[in-house]
């Protein structure tokens, strides 16, 4: 049964109220106006589009009805590529680079490159724009690449996931342990990186900065059971700082069994401190597989430091980070369910 226009126009009010995306508002709202008997020349004008866009709205909404206006129907466009082709698109540039395909020397997929790409494959002249909506549409982002550790031994890593973290968490329910902690280091610099932030258009934040490279090299360890946080401000990564740290660690925790899960740096394995483990006989160390920083959640600890206090921020005196750093700790100290929630939950 066809709907008349006061029902086609409730449906899309409906529509308009439980749609999150502004595009899909407005086409909506271009749907509207003109069932409400504004012209599609009015509504391109009120929108701020081109005739045939508002036109594309209108034809796909009476073939299609709503679903006729959702992206990928191509209202008031035409596809240029296949089916088969978006998909050797969307699998050359997922799995090939730039230079797998015949463009020397490059190793990064741009528009430009995609846009020469496409043409020299298939025949089909692209702006970049149209590159930018056709790699949006097929499910790609413009982001930044990341590291990975190469070294990084999966099968090592998943018999620690299933087989000694499994053991220790239940070790630790049983009573066996007292207490479980995750324990690195960080260096964090009176300056540190830049990163994306929200500033007026036209403007750049700028950082000032004397171009020294001092700052606070901390100590961490996270209480996977509470959440609590206990770290050192150090001058030096050494054995001996570490070990100043582990009596830290024994006061905060007098009695009782302590495990620390910890990375494979030389200072944690150093000789200097092997005497000071034996006459603690309660404090065990247990070492992560090599290259695994994704396995302990200080990692992330120091992202969240550096993320709410030193990122695009430049510290003129040496202690004030350390205050900064200071404050930040007994900040999330305050609240242990959010340092659980942040990172152990993963655990």
């Amino acid at each position: 049964m066809k709907m008349t226009h006061e029902q086609e126009i409730e449906k899309l009010a409906v529509a308009m109220k439980e749609t999150n995306s502004t595009r899909m508002y407005e086409r909506y709202l271009a749907i509207r106006l003109h069932l409400e008997g504004r012209t599609l020349t009015e509504i391109a004008k009120i929108l701020g589009r081109s005739f045939p866009a508002i036109s594309g709205y209108w034809k796909s909404n009476r073939e299609e009805g709503l679903r006729g206006l959702e992206f990928g129907e191509y209202p008031g466009g035409i596809r240029k590529l296949s089916d088969e082709q978006e998909q050797q698109l969307k699998e050359t540039i997922a799995k090939q680079k730039p230079v797998d395909v015949g463009f020397e020397a490059k190793y990064t997929w741009t528009l430009k490159i995609i846009r020469t790409w496409i043409h020299r494959e298939f025949g089909e002249a692209y702006t970049l724009k149209g590159v930018s909506k056709l790699l949006n549409r097929l499910g790609f982002s413009y982001t930044k690449a990341t590291y990975t550790l190469v070294r990084a031994d999966k099968k090592e890593q998943k018999q620690f996931r299933e087989g000694t973290l499994t053991e220790l968490k239940q070790k630790l329910s049983q009573g066996e342990i007292d207490h479980l902690l995750f324990e690195d280091e960080s260096m964090n610099r009176a300056y540190l990186a830049l990163q994306y932030n929200w500033f007026p258009k036209g403007q750049q934040r700028k950082i000032p900065t004397h171009g020294e490279h001092k700052g606070a090299k901390l100590f961490a360890a996270i209480n996977y059971e509470t959440g609590y946080v206990i770290h050192r401000e150090e001058e030096t990564f050494t054995a001996d700082a570490f070990q100043r740290f582990l009596v830290d660690i024994l006061r905060k925790y007098p009695d009782g069994q302590v495990v620390i899960v910890l990375d494979n740096a030389r200072t944690h394995h150093a000789d200097e401190i092997q005497p000071f483990l034996r006459e603690h006989s309660r404090l065990s160390l247990v070492f992560l597989p090599k290259y695994s920083p994704e396995l302990n959640p200080v990692e992330g600890l120091w992202k969240w430091l550096k993320h709410d206090v030193v990122n695009n921020v430049f510290f003129h005196k040496f202690y004030v980070i350390r205050s900064h750093v200071a404050a930040f700790m007994k900040r999330i100290n305050k609240s242990p369910l959010e340092v659980i929630d942040r990172l152990l939950v993963q655990v």
